[in-house]
């Protein structure tokens, strides 16, 4: 079987679901349709992304065709482009669940189940630059949420054939191969960027464009909302159920717990890195039972990147060589009435206030990678050597404070240190803010 091909018959399905605008969720709604789940949310579920997946890849599908200053040409953003594509085929093409009428109906009944109206996303304000970098075009109408993603009456399970039962297994494997086939597309996509720079600087110094910065945020934001949606729908069909849990969404996430394993984890890898026996001491101040509605694996990674961050500013500006007089990482974490807020504090030295703009550009790194720069760590790594750094740590931990209402802010003293404030909507009621 030869490589993925984009048919004139497929652009056309493309281009026609890329019409509609894609239905945002939120934390609350997700807990809210997945609690007690029966077939017929399972059923509802699967119906619901088998219409909003295609439409949020098919946007992506088209964006990544029409990249401005040739970047769309780069062979890695072509693979990336076509697995968008083929996952968007196989989602149009998947048959229907062979629903008997009677059940039609009775999914159909009205219900006086509604799920929580989710509140405006602070980056999908007008005023925010994630909305200002939105592409113009027609208003298009969004279908409220209640309207298609909603639970059912309490339909009697004998009513559910097992035809159904199989559809929606299919279903969530099919799920489960297209977020295996993206497993890579981060760096795929660094690669591309890679490839694209190499072409016009020819080595020389390069500053990515603005319109490619907004690109990047744009497309790696909706890809947090899709894996998202296919990690959520998976779990609910696939896991047992656990008291705290709702798919892969924690309803009693322990931000200490949490915290204090990306302490350990970004300082293993602090001391593999730099052969110390034991690394600059973090030290953590947060309640020990501050629960919120949260996904662990999200704020597990946004703490463990800005701690490798913090850990290696501090080794590169006091040494290794007397590991006891390393000043200590300082980690406080305080509950506000609409916000859980995290400050992580260091002595590293800071940041010139000129390089502060660039701190949230891809592919900007302060750390020395050696003879071969950026390119030789992204060829080595694809994420397994964390402190290498290729500089997408910053900007991709601030999509995934803001991909449910929070926020990432930095500010630095140089000379000094260098303070990190991490915002979390502790109501859970922001919706996605989805770029088209």
């Amino acid at each position: 079987m030869g490589p993925f091909r984009i048919t004139p018959q497929l652009w056309e399905r493309i281009h026609h679901y890329a019409a509609f605008p894609p239905t945002g969720v939120s934390l609350q709604q997700m807990i809210r349709f997945g609690q007690n789940s029966t077939p017929g949310t399972l059923l509802k579920g699967s119906q619901f992304l088998s219409e909003e997946l295609p439409i949020r890849l098919a946007h992506r599908v088209k964006e990544l065709d029409q990249l401005p200053m040739n970047l769309g040409s780069m062979p890695s953003i072509n693979v990336v482009k076509n697995w968008y594509a083929q996952s968007f085929e196989e989602l149009i093409t998947f048959p229907p669940p062979p629903v008997p009428l009677e059940l039609t109906q009775a999914l159909s009944e009205p219900t006086t189940f509604r799920l929580p109206e989710a509140s405006p996303n602070p980056c999908s304000s007008p005023s925010s630059s994630f909305s200002a970098m939105l592409p113009s075009g027609t208003n298009r109408i969004h279908v409220p949420m209640e309207r298609r993603y909603y639970s059912v009456p309490n339909i009697p399970l004998a009513s559910f054939p097992p035809q159904l039962h199989e559809y929606n297994q299919r279903f969530t494997k099919t799920l489960e191969n297209i977020k295996r086939r993206h497993d890579p597309t981060v760096t795929t996509v660094a690669q591309g960027v890679l490839e694209w720079k190499n072409s016009r600087s020819k080595g020389a110094p390069f500053e990515t464009p603005r319109e490619i910065q907004e690109w990047l945020d744009r497309f790696y934001m909706s890809r947090i909302g899709i894996r998202f949606l296919i990690g959520q729908h998976v779990a609910l069909n696939t896991l047992q159920p656990h008291t705290d849990y709702v798919g892969i969404i924690c309803t009693r996430s322990n931000v200490h717990d949490i915290v204090s394993e990306a302490i350990e984890n970004a300082r293993f890898v602090c001391e593999e890195h730099y052969a110390m026996f034991k690394g600059p001491p973090v030290h953590l101040i947060c309640p020990k039972e501050l629960n919120f509605p949260y996904v662990p694996g999200h704020l597990s990674h946004i703490i463990f990147e800005l701690l490798k961050n913090s850990l290696r500013a501090v080794v590169e500006r006091f040494g290794t060589q007397d590991e006891s007089r390393l000043p200590p990482i300082k980690v406080i974490v305080v509950e506000g009435k609409e916000d859980i807020t995290i400050k992580i504090s260091d002595e590293g030295g800071g940041i010139p206030r000129s390089a502060i703009p660039l701190i949230w550009t891809y592919m900007y790194t302060t750390m020395d990678l050696g003879e071969h720069g950026v390119e030789e760590n992204l060829r080595d790594s694809d994420f397994k050597a964390p402190m290498a750094g290729f500089g997408y740590g910053l900007p991709l931990s601030r999509l995934y404070a803001r991909y449910f209402g929070g926020d990432l802010k930095l500010i630095s003293m140089e000379g000094y240190g260098t303070d990190v404030y991490i915002h979390l909507n502790r109501l859970s009621s922001s919706a996605e803010p989805l770029p088209y």
